[in-house]
C-alpha cells in the first residue's frame, strides 16, 4: 500500500480502522472502503481473526432490455490525486517486457470466447500462431501473430492498469454472463468494456446482495478468489431468530456440514428490534463455498431472511453506494488495490516482502 500519512494527517481525518481497509479514503474517496459496520460497535464477538461459459445457448430466454446501473457521483479529488491518475492513466508496459501465456488464456482475455471454449478450438485445428497449428500448453507473447478460423486476431495485453469496479448487487441478479432462464445479470447493467472483458471477483447467488467487486485484469480475480490467499468476505446477515452464545461460539470452531468442514473469523451481533423475531449478525468468513453462510446458520435450525456482504478483502461496500448503483475506482485507488495484493500493474506478482505473502 502506499506510504502511511502521517499522525498529524491522520488525526484530522478521524482514521481509526486499518490502514488497508482506508486506502480509497487516501486516494480522493471519502466513502470507500469502509465496511457498512465500520462505525458500529458490535455488543458481542466470538473469535479472532487468523492471519464464459461458451456461447449463449440458443435456448436462452430473452428478457427485457435492462437498465444501466447509475455511477455513484463523488466530489472530486484532491489536485495531487488527480495528477496521480493521469501519470497512471498515462503509464504503459513496454511489450517486451511481457511475458508469454497460455493461448487460451490470451484469447479469453481478448474477448475470443471463454477459456474453455478456446481450448476446444484449439484442439478441434481451429488455432494457428506463426502459420503452425496450435496446440494445447502453446504459449503466446505479444509478437505472435495468432489465427482463429482463418481470422487474424489482435490480442490484447495487460500494457497498463486494470479497471475495477465496486458494484451493490441486487437481489435477483445473477453472476453469470449467460443464463438459459433469461433472467437478468449483472453484466447486463454494468458499462461495457470496450477494449477488454469484465470477470466477476467471486460470486453471490441470486438472493444475496451487495457488495461485488468487477475488474479487467483476470489476475486480480484469481489472486482475490484462490482459497490459498485467505481474504475476508464479511457479510450482513438477517435471521428469524437468535444464536446463543455456545452456537457463536461453535461456529467460529468449525462446523460439519455436508461438503466439509466450514468456520467464521468471527461472529458479531448487531442486535434488532427488542419485540421483533429477527435479529443481525455480521460474520467474517475466509471461502466461497456455495451458499456457504446460509448453510452455517441452517445447520442450527435458523432460516436467513438476508444477507449482504459488506466487504471483500480490504474493500468495503461504502455507505452512499445503494443498491444498483456502481462505483469505479480511479487509478490511485486501482494501483493501491494491486500493490495490496501483491501484483504490479500489470498483474504481475511482486516479490513477497520478508518471505511473506500479500493478503
Amino acid at each position: 500500500m502506499p506510504q502511511e500519512r502521517s499522525d498529524k494527517r491522520r488525526r484530522a481525518d478521524g482514521a481509526t480502522a486499518p490502514a488497508p481497509v482506508q486506502h480509497e479514503r487516501r486516494y480522493g474517496n471519502k466513502n470507500a472502503a469502509m465496511p457498512a459496520a465500520a462505525s458500529e460497535q458490535p455488543s458481542r464477538e466470538f473469535g479472532q481473526a487468523r492471519r464464459s461459459p461458451g456461447d449463449s445457448p440458443a435456448s436462452a430466454k430473452p428478457h427485457a432490455k435492462v437498465p444501466r446501473a447509475k455511477k455513484l457521483a463523488l466530489r472530486a479529488p484532491n489536485q495531487n490525486v488527480v495528477d496521480r491518475s493521469q501519470r497512471l492513466r498515462e503509464t504503459r508496459v513496454d511489450l517486451d517486457d511481457i511475458e508469454p501465456i497460455r493461448l487460451q488464456k490470451a484469447l479469453a482475455a481478448s474477448g475470443v470466447g471463454s477459456r474453455r471454449e478456446m481450448e476446444e478450438w484449439i484442439e478441434a485445428g481451429f488455432v494457428t500462431v506463426n502459420g503452425k497449428r496450435a496446440s494445447i500448453g502453446d504459449k503466446v507473447g505479444p509478437r505472435d501473430r495468432v489465427v482463429v478460423k482463418g481470422d487474424n486476431i489482435k490480442l490484447k495485453w495487460a500494457d497498463r492498469l486494470p479497471r475495477v469496479i465496486m458494484y451493490h448487487k441486487q437481489e435477483g441478479e445473477i453472476v453469470t454472463r449467460d443464463d438459459p432462464e433469461g433472467r437478468v445479470t449483472v453484466f447486463d447493467r454494468l458499462p461495457q468494456a470496450k477494449s477488454s472483458r469484465w470477470v466477476a471477483i467471486g460470486r453471490l447467488d441470486v438472493n444475496t446482495s451487495g457488495l461485488l467487486l468487477i475488474t479487467t485484469s483476470g489476475e486480480l480475480a484469481n489472486r482475490m478468489m484462490h482459497p490459498s490467499f485467505e481474504f475476508d468476505r464479511e457479510y450482513s446477515v438477517r435471521v428469524l431468530g437468535e444464536l446463543t452464545r455456545e452456537q457463536m461460539t461453535e461456529m467460529t470452531k468449525g462446523v460439519e456440514l455436508e461438503d466439509g468442514p466450514a468456520v467464521f473469523q468471527r461472529v458479531s451481533e448487531k442486535g434488532g428490534a427488542e419485540d421483533g423475531a429477527n435479529r443481525w449478525y455480521n460474520v467474517v468468513i475466509r471461502e466461497g463455498r456455495n451458499r456457504e453462510v446460509r448453510r452455517m446458520f441452517e445447520h442450527f435450525g435458523l432460516t436467513v431472511s438476508r444477507l449482504i456482504r459488506v466487504r471483500f478483502g480490504n474493500i468495503g461496500l461504502p455507505p452512499r453506494l445503494k443498491r444498483g448503483q456502481y462505483y469505479e475506482l480511479n487509478e490511485a485507488e486501482v494501483a493501491a488495490v494491486m500493490k495490496w495484493a501483491g501484483l504490479s500493474a500489470t498483474g504481475q506478482e511482486l516479490p513477497a516482502r520478508g518471505g511473506k505473502r500479500a493478503r
